[in-house]
């Protein structure tokens, strides 16, 4: 049951966060976030509900996936209709927010399948 709302809350992310990205002037969020740290929230968002979504999904996939998720909105505000700016370092953003969520959540489940007592060697 989890997993399943895992996997709706991800579906709805992902189409926010696409709304979002290629809508011509899309709404002020509080605080005023810069386009960097929207792109890294969202994509830390999208990663968490994907691992507890998908949880026998390989981590690369996933990451790939959200990869080119992120190259598709890039192309996406490419299009001069939209009157949105395409930048390579927004996709940069992206994929480093994917990574890094994913390096946190196989370390946190490394650590929860630890017994107790027992501490990881490097």
């Amino acid at each position: 049951m989890f997993e399943r709302l895992c996997r709706f809350a991800f579906w709805i992310a992902l189409i926010f966060a696409f709304v979002m990205a290629v809508l011509p002037k899309p709404p002020q969020l509080p605080g005023a976030p810069t386009d960097k740290i929207q792109h890294i929230l969202a994509f830390v968002v999208l990663t968490i509900l994907a691992n507890a979504g998908y949880p026998r999904l390989r981590p690369m996939t996933l990451v790939l996936a959200l990869a080119g998720f992120g190259a598709l909105i890039e192309i996406v505000q490419a299009i001069p209709a939209l009157h949105r700016s395409s930048d390579i370092l927004d996709w940069l953003a992206d994929m480093a927010a994917a990574l890094i969520t994913m390096a946190i959540v196989i370390g946190l489940r490394r650590l929860r399948r630890l017994p107790d007592g027992q501490t990881i060697r490097s």
